[in-house]
Parts: structure tokens; C-alpha cells; sequence
């Protein structure tokens, strides 16, 4: 079992969720908001008359518990859906995950994802 986690721009997420459930790769999700720092990435605002550097960009993270004969499958559909040919896309992220246990049923490890 792999978890896969994706650093996404939120306008990414409904177009990556659209993709993976219609290959069949979408067991599960699960997309958390935050704010993430890109080093040389910024933008300028103006705020009562006040110009502010913003480095703190929204983000979405999305994570993915997967059989590991789905991972190679799942990262090229994320790395196709979300490059924009812009510096500041995002990463992809994925570890081993040495347990998992579905609280509902007790099921353990590939059961619990399936």
C-alpha cells in the first residue's frame, strides 16, 4: 500500500477528481486547504491603498491511500492533469504506508482500502 500526496492549486481539484474517477482510480480522497510557501514565489496586492507581498499562496493537499499496482497509474494521471507549464505546480508525494485498519469493520491492511 502507497499514500500519495498532492500539492494542487484549488482550481486543480474538481478537474484531478473528475479524471481519476472516471479511470477508476479513485478509491478514496481525502483534499485538506492550506497556504504553502514557494521560495521566488509571490504575489503583489493592494490592501486599503497598502501594497503587501503575499508568499503564503493558497494550496490544496490531497491525499490517496493505493493498492501499489495503482500508484504508477494515479501519479501519471496527477502529473498530466495538473501541469500548467507554470513554477509554481505543486509536488507529488508518495510513501509506504505499513498498516491500515477501516474503523467500521475492523478490516486490516489491503481489505481496509479496497
Amino acid at each position: 500500500m502507497k499514500k500519495i500526496e498532492a500539492l494542487i492549486k484549488p482550481y486543480q481539484l474538481d478537474p484531478i477528481k473528475a479524471e481519476l474517477y472516471q479511470k477508476g482510480l479513485l478509491p478514496g480522497v481525502t483534499a485538506t486547504e492550506l497556504h504553502g510557501y514557494v521560495r521566488g514565489v509571490s504575489e503583489q496586492l493592494v490592501y486599503r491603498g497598502i501594497e503587501q507581498t503575499v508568499d503564503l499562496l493558497p494550496a490544496i493537499k490531497i491525499e490517496i491511500i493505493a493498492h501499489d499496482d495503482l500508484v504508477a497509474r494515479i501519479v501519471a494521471t496527477l502529473l498530466r492533469v495538473a501541469q500548467t507549464g507554470r513554477g509554481d505546480e505543486g509536488s507529488i508525494l508518495v510513501s509506504e504506508v505499513s498498516q491500515a485498519v477501516r474503523i467500521r469493520t475492523g478490516e486490516i491492511d489491503e481489505a481496509a482500502i479496497g
